[in-house]
């Protein structure tokens, strides 16, 4: 067994996780509010081409970092006016959202299919931590936006769970109507959190783009993270330390087939492993559409439930 190989797919594995994390808590902060937004998919997509063209333009990274949050941002706006304003079925708008999101991306994308972008996110460089056997590469080989990510699971778990807007936030995933009493605005909160989650989502797809890809090719790009960290969001029971630690999880999971092929492992089919995130992706997404499992998951009470004040 070659020790250097598990120890680069542990190290890609947690590189992986930095859009999964990203993605998975915006839409924790989306759901936390009551919204339901399924167009997580299209939303990376969508950062992700913003994202390149931006930063080959202007050969600054953290311009197409900056452009890609702010397109995610625009993106869920529209999808927190489709959902809270006109109270649209959430999870016909999620979809749609997809498929706009996914054929805007195409359009954009079209002059730059197979383009690389001359700038990218590179790790940071720890001086002789870096040089630890195994801990080294995988701990300390990280760049910036990967440490950020987990840094801001940390600080979302505290926001949650320790102040008062964290507070409002999940009484109004919960229940609206006592928001509502409390002389707060449901729509105004909602509204806000879903562009927060889509800025986060945004910032996922642009790293995506600008550390891993460097190149767009539409059909390779996301390759269906978007839907695996909805389901990330179900399996961590909507609490944002739990992403964490799900995310690696998905990214080792993601990761293997290529380890297992480079070490010539052949007794389990690659194409079995590489179905297994997508089928627990699946399994989250039906669990999510049944109210009977929400509540087993835990999920917000009112997820997907448009509030109307006059129906208190």
């Amino acid at each position: 067994m070659n020790e250097n190989i598990w120890i680069l797919m542990s190290g890609d594995a947690i590189a992986i996780a930095t859009t999964l994390i990203l993605a998975a808590l915006g839409a924790l902060f989306t759901e936390r509010s009551g919204v339901l937004n399924l167009g997580i998919e299209g939303i990376l997509l969508t950062s992700a081409i913003s994202s390149f063209l931006a930063a080959d333009a202007s050969g600054s990274v953290w311009l197409g970092l900056i452009v890609g949050s702010l397109i995610g941002a625009l993106l869920a706006s529209i999808h927190a006016v489709l959902s809270v304003v006109f109270r649209a079925n959430q999870i016909v708008a999620g979809l749609a959202l997809v498929i706009f999101g996914t054929g805007l991306a195409n359009f954009l994308g079209k002059p730059a299919e197979g383009k690389t972008v001359t700038t990218v996110i590179k790790p940071i460089s720890f001086g002789p931590l870096s040089d630890i056997p195994v801990i080294g590469p995988i701990v300390f080989g990280q760049d910036i936006i990967t440490y950020l990510a987990i840094a801001l699971a940390i600080v979302a778990s505290r926001y949650l769970f320790s102040t008062r807007p964290g507070l409002e936030l999940r009484a109004t995933g919960d229940d609206p109507a006592t928001v509502d009493a409390q002389g707060l605005s449901v729509a105004r909160i909602r509204i806000r959190y879903t562009m927060i989650g889509g800025s986060l989502v945004g910032l996922g797809g642009s790293w995506l783009m600008l550390a891993q890809s460097a190149g767009w090719h539409q059909a390779a790009t996301t390759n269906g993270l978007g839907w695996i960290a909805l389901a990330l969001v179900v399996f961590a029971g909507w609490r944002p330390m739990r992403i964490i630690f799900g995310a690696v999880l998905f990214g080792f999971t993601l990761q293997l087939p290529f380890t297992l092929q480079a070490e010539q492992i052949t007794f389990i089919p690659s194409a079995f492993l590489e179905m297994l995130p997508y089928l627990a992706t699946l399994i989250a997404l039906i669990a999510l559409s049944r109210p009977g499992s929400r509540n087993l998951l835990g999920a917000p009470r009112a997820l997907g439930t448009p509030f109307v004040r006059d129906e208190r």
